[in-house]
């Protein structure tokens, strides 16, 4: 599921804390939530008409709202949505009447992993059938478009069901001496065709409507209406005509010489297929797959250190080596293999009929006759290999630019370890390869720990009411072997193997001798550091960081500790008692995402947090959402009220800065405002 899509949910739930607790579920797992909660009819269509959402959980217990009532305000409200029974064990009884009475999906309150999946495969189905109808109405307007094309073709196109004329453009009815389209009707397309090629045609007819392979296009004689004749090629092409499907007939007089149309989609240098024509190749075989065709795959195929090579033989020897290169790849294909250029120095190659060990045995012959040969290009000799990357075909990535993205992301991988190197996407293998890249995260990760190889950024929080001193964000990286590496890549692994209290210690200790850095200068600075959920249940750390920050002697610089909402809620007594024993330290605390549950502020009267972060997903557009703008101002009012503090997240431009000022947030922060910068540990 897309974790970037925020799912709007309406608990009519009698319990906060239960609804709490699937909100804190799903945001764990990376989901964000839009929740509002209703307890009554009036509230249940309130929150329909305000909050719009996606997914109603519906506790069959809550007395207060029947059933039938939240089915009939759920039609009445006219939007496509689903419906999901919140309950703590089923019998067969129950089952069949919530499904009888509406719900899409029943969830167990005991099995988060089960609610989990009811809760995705809902809303992915419900934003399946939002996007098939956004492509049916893009369809419609294609068809209408086409429908103008066809009309302005000088191509003789007839659409032909159950072998009878449906629709025929101008160019078809002057080509067969027909005045008007009425004359067509109830013609049959059989009439148009000569005697003596009636049954091919009529054979062709049959195994087509029947799905079955036959020859896209062929040759005969067609009939005008004077009963005269002319020599043909006719093109046959699946479609449909006012919903109902049919087969588009191109009859074209003009024909191309085979041997001139063979040269036409080659690339001149190399010999293989043009671009063009290997991308039809490439949608033929994605098409074979969705009828189950096995055995296919696509290849990429570069060669390594390409633009060296070029700087040393020339730019004008580059397309005889090309060509060399394109012959060794040529000479390892099968009858029904297929070659082509796909960019300037990418040889795509579609597989037919091998399986797993015939790939790589093919991968691997071809990088030996490379590797194991010298290219002569002209004056010069020198030695090449190639990197290759491909995806495996079949029904569950059948789509070419499914396809094409994973056979390059293969690519890509191959050259980043290298040179000289294969990657091969298996798509029925994805637990297998996951496995494998958790092993890689795991390892560097124990290897970042061991070495300290974790990077420091930070990014500046600013005042919008003048507060003294300098405010940042202390941002994590990871020095990967291809470079610095973002937190979403490692950070779940090291959850899953409880290494994040251990990296929260990292990044504590450099930030402190930052701030020891910044102590000489007089500076005063706050610096905000994000600690992970296995941090708050370590009870080791809090007194290690009280003896750090006593031999760092602070006088300027204070750390304030920040988690977010969902995982305090999730962790709310070990929560509360690190932060009143951290107070007791001397340090502040934020809590992050705040404003994302169905009551953050309760969350306050456990959570002694100075600072509240405002969740990150109210700045998504902010000046084109009035119900996000209505909410910041109401949480900075509220949080005024008890002295605290607001920042706001992921400020995206000027507009909403100001909006943001009017508001009455304290600060605000934001690739906008400043990009992040690398943390100077030491002068």
């Amino acid at each position: 599921m897309k974790t970037n899509l925020v799912i709007k949910l309406l608990f009519i739930e009698k319990s906060v804390e239960d609804a709490e607790q699937i909100i804190s579920l799903l945001r764990n797992n990376g989901i964000a939530v839009r929740p509002a909660r209703a307890t009554s009819p009036d509230q249940v269509q309130a929150a329909l008409d305000e909050l719009g959402p996606d997914i109603v959980l519906y506790d069959p217990s809550i007395g207060s709202v029947g059933l039938p009532d939240v089915v009939r305000l759920l039609n009445a409200h006219d939007r496509d949505l689903s419906l999901i029974a919140l309950v703590s064990q089923v019998d067969n009884a129950s089952v069949t009447d919530l499904f009888a009475s509406g719900v899409r999906g029943i969830g167990l309150r005991p099995q988060p992993k089960q609610l989990m999946s009811v809760i995705q495969r809902e809303f992915e189905s419900l934003h399946g059938r939002r996007q098939l109808r956004r492509l049916e109405t893009a369809l419609r307007e294609s068809e209408r478009r086409c429908d103008a094309l066809l009309d302005s073709s000088t191509d003789a196109i007839a659409y032909v069901h159950e072998g009878m004329h449906v629709r025929a453009n101008q160019a078809y009815l002057d080509t067969f001496g027909y005045h008007e389209f009425d004359d067509l009707l109830g013609l049959p397309v059989l009439d148009m065709i000569s005697s003596t090629d009636a049954e091919e045609f009529k054979s062709a007819l049959k195994s087509l409507s029947r799905g079955e392979k036959s020859a896209n296009h062929m040759e005969l004689q067609a009939r005008r209406a004077d009963a005269s004749s002319f020599k043909a090629t006719v093109e046959f092409t699946h479609a449909t005509f006012e919903g109902e499907p049919c087969l588009q007939i191109v009859f074209r007089r003009q024909q191309v010489d085979p041997a001139m149309q063979e040269q036409l989609q080659r690339d001149p240098v190399t010999g293989l297929l043009n671009r063009a024509r290997m991308l039809e190749c490439v949608d033929q075989a994605v098409a074979a797959a969705t009828e189950g065709t096995k055995g296919q795959s696509l290849l990429l195929i570069e060669p390594d250190n390409w633009q060296t090579i070029v700087s040393g033989i020339g730019l004008n020897k580059t397309d005889e080596l090309l060509a060399v290169f394109a012959a060794r790849i040529h000479a390892l294909l099968g009858l029904e293999d297929t070659a082509g250029l796909l960019a300037e120095h990418t040889v795509g190659v579609i597989l037919h009929s091998r399986n797993d060990e015939g790939i790589k045995e093919w991968i691997a012959a071809l990088q030996r006759s490379i590797a194991n040969d010298i290219f002569d290009v002209g004056s010069r000799s020198l030695t090449v290999t190639a990197s290759i990357g491909g995806s495996l075909l079949g029904e569950k990535n059948a789509n070419t630019e499914l396809l094409l993205e994973q056979a390059n992301q293969a690519l890509r991988n191959a050259q980043s370890q290298g040179g000289n190197r294969s990657e091969v996407h298996d798509p029925s293998a994805r637990e297998k390869a996951d496995a494998e890249r958790e092993r890689y995260w795991l390892d560097l990760l124990k290897q970042a720990l061991s070495q300290d190889d974790f990077v420091l950024y930070h990014q500046q929080i600013i005042s919008l009411q003048d507060a003294e001193g300098e405010f940042s964000e202390i941002l994590l990286r990871l020095n990967g072997p291809q470079g610095e590496v973002l937190p979403g890549f490692f950070m779940p692994i090291a959850e899953k193997y409880n290494l994040t209290p251990a990296i929260d210690r990292c990044v504590l200790n450099q930030a402190i001798q930052a701030l020891s850095t910044r102590e000489r200068f007089g500076s005063p600075t706050t610096f905000f550091v994000k600690l992970t959920a296995g941090s708050l249940l370590d009870d080791q750390l809090l007194p290690w960081l009280g003896a750090r920050l006593k031999q760092a002697n602070l006088k300027h610089g204070r750390l304030v500790l920040e988690t977010t909402e969902s995982k305090v809620v999730t962790s709310l007594r070990p929560a509360q008692e690190f932060v009143r024993t951290w107070k007791q330290l001397g340090g502040q605390f934020a809590l992050e995402q705040f404003g994302s549950g169905l009551n953050s502020f309760q969350l306050l009267n456990h959570i002694d947090a100075d600072y509240l972060k405002i969740d990150r997903s109210y700045m998504s557009n902010l000046p084109q959402q009035p119900e996000s703008q209505k909410k910041v101002a109401e949480l900075c009012r509220q949080a005024r009220e008890i002295n605290r503090l607001t920042i706001a997240e992921w400020v995206e431009d000027a507009a909403s800065t100001s909006l943001l000022f009017a508001c009455g947030v304290d600060f605000v922060q934001g690739n906008f405002l400043q990009e992040p910068q690398r943390l100077l540990i030491a002068p």
